[in-house]
């Protein structure tokens, strides 16, 4: 596939894409051959990178462009639109 593939996620997670959920987002992202990007507010950052995720500032609520370019950048963007817009990335916390 030659193009890309762009979904919009909202950040569902209480305290937003913050250190947990950035660094699982990153590791979800790092099992796919495709490039991924996330914009935010005209911001895009690479999507294996945990310190430019928190660049984003993305609260609850926050709207995010996922865009993936590569073989399996279908899948690769519906998976990381799937894990943006779900809370259960927080259940472990005490």
């Amino acid at each position: 596939m030659s193009g890309s593939i762009t979904k919009t996620a909202t950040v569902n997670n209480a305290k937003g894409l913050h250190l947990r959920p950035a660094g699982l987002l990153s590791q979800l992202a790092g099992q796919f051959q495709a490039e991924l990007t996330l914009t935010k507010d005209g911001l895009t950052v690479d999507a294996r990178s945990v310190l430019d995720m928190l660049t984003l500032v993305a609260t609850q609520g926050s709207e995010i462009l996922i865009t993936g370019k590569g073989e399996d950048a279908e899948e690769a963007v519906a998976a990381l639109a799937e894990f943006v817009e779900s809370d259960a990335h927080d259940a472990e916390e005490g």
